[in-house]
């Protein structure tokens, strides 16, 4: 259909199913929407931080709104308003670096080099529709601007493929959905909370973080893959191969399909996840590069690359942080978050300390390990994420003994004891993996 039907179709479907269950609480969504469109009109050049601004805290407003006599928004609402936040962040930076890109060109005459900017300023109405499409309003993934104005004029849409990517994001679903249902009947989350739980033998306790956090990810398997599933079968994010698409952020080269070969598309734009790295990934930093990927690249690209800090253990301490706060203001996510930067200053130490001293089979066994390591740390930190609160947190990582935390300390000082006093060649290789982190996080 043609793009200007298409664009509204899709904004009539968003509001109806996000007036439906949200009801009146649907202006919080709205305000945030013209309080963006009304920066980056008036103020393009620091629209990014402005945004980020408005949104970060019109979604700490939101959140209190019970301390000044509103009704608590609905489940529904928090849905659409968090993923809302993403988007009008992203906008603002889009709005931005096109205005940047035009004068480029005036002054150097030529066009401008950037990839997959946008092709014009969005009108309100442009705005509305963007944040109102019904693809992933509540579940996402997030995309960009770019990705929708390209969804909007998608010529031949009906020759991409989309069964077939459709049923392989789906085949897993229904055996995500059964775990989930099994697990979480045997391993229910409110036994934890209970006096009974703090009499079982330390074993049992250590253990239960395990099945809690498998239930915490077959939820998310399912909810994603059919999350994606539904954006591919409405062709938003398909790309041809040649691009080079990354999660949340689109094509990465300029791409031009050759008139005489088939296209070959893919949907990388508006993965999500990617489950079987996530549970074999070895390194804490890349569980989560492959968990809510679209999101992580938001987090690296207005978050982390902007954070006040030089040392990427404060970067990513900032970055988790800000995605705590994004995810609401229960304790028990702070905790968890903050936690990460602990782990990856833990396995940079022992890889620089330990790792680095090791024959290839003892690399081999050590990465083994790392994994075991690795899971456990996120089991332990699920734990905060679910339970929420500061007293039933810290009243179950107390029944364990804070082991995760224990255990990074100790790799820390293994690892800086074992790798001190190793000449500058350390030093330039200790360079060279700081570069290569860098590389890993932007990918």
């Amino acid at each position: 259909i043609a793009p200007p039907v298409k664009q509204g179709a899709a904004l009539i479907l968003g509001l109806a199913l996000t007036v439906a269950t949200c009801g009146i609480h649907t202006l919080h969504s709205l305000i945030t929407v013209l309080g963006t469109w009304g920066i980056i009109t008036y103020s393009w050049r620091f629209a990014p931080s402005l945004a980020l601004s408005w949104s970060f805290l019109y979604l700490l407003f939101f959140r209190l709104v019970t301390w000044f006599g509103l009704p608590a928004p609905t489940p529904f609402t928090n849905a659409v308003q968090l993923l809302l936040t993403l988007k009008m962040v992203s906008l603002a930076n889009e709005v931005k670096a096109f205005h940047l890109a035009k004068k480029q060109e005036v002054s150097s005459f030529s066009k401008s080099t950037v990839i997959g900017h946008i092709s014009k300023v969005p009108s309100l109405y442009d705005v509305l529709c963007y944040s109102y499409c019904y693809i992933g309003i509540m579940t996402g993934p997030f995309y960009r601007y770019q990705t929708y104005e390209d969804w909007l004029s998608q010529r031949a849409s009906s020759s991409i493929p989309a069964l077939s990517p459709c049923l392989q994001h789906l085949r897993w679903v229904p055996v995500y959905a059964a775990l989930f249902l099994g697990v979480s009947a045997v391993f229910p989350l409110a036994h934890v909370r209970s006096e009974d739980f703090l009499q079982q033998h330390f074993l049992y306790r250590l253990f239960y973080m395990v099945p809690v956090f498998f239930v915490f990810r077959m939820r998310f398997y399912a909810a994603w893959c059919t999350a994606e599933a539904s954006c591919i079968t409405a062709g938003l994010g398909a790309y041809p191969e040649g691009a080079l698409s990354k999660a949340g952020g689109g094509p990465t080269v300029e791409y031009s399909p050759s008139p005489d070969s088939p296209v070959l598309y893919d949907f990388e734009t508006v993965r999500n996840i990617d489950c079987y790295n996530t549970d074999f990934c070895v390194k804490v930093r890349h569980g989560m590069r492959y968990w809510n990927m679209s999101v992580q690249w938001w987090l690296h690209n207005y978050i982390y690359r902007n954070a006040p800090f030089r040392s990427y253990i404060m970067r990513a301490a900032w970055t988790m942080f800000i995605s705590a706060y994004w995810h609401g203001l229960h304790v028990g996510y702070y905790l968890s978050f903050l936690t990460i930067p602990l782990c990856l200053a833990a396995e940079t130490s022992m890889e620089r300390g330990v790792r680095s001293r090791l024959s290839p089979a003892g690399q081999y066994w050590f990465d083994w390990v790392h994994w075991f390591l690795k899971m456990r740390a996120y089991d332990y930190m699920c734990m905060g994420f679910v339970l929420l609160s500061w007293e039933d947190t810290l009243r179950y990582w107390g029944s364990i003994y804070y082991c995760i935390q224990g255990v990074a300390l100790l790799c820390i000082a293994l690892g800086q004891a074992l790798g001190k006093g190793r000449g500058g060649e350390q030093r330039e290789k200790r360079g060279g993996e700081e570069k290569q982190e860098e590389r890993e996080k932007g990918e």
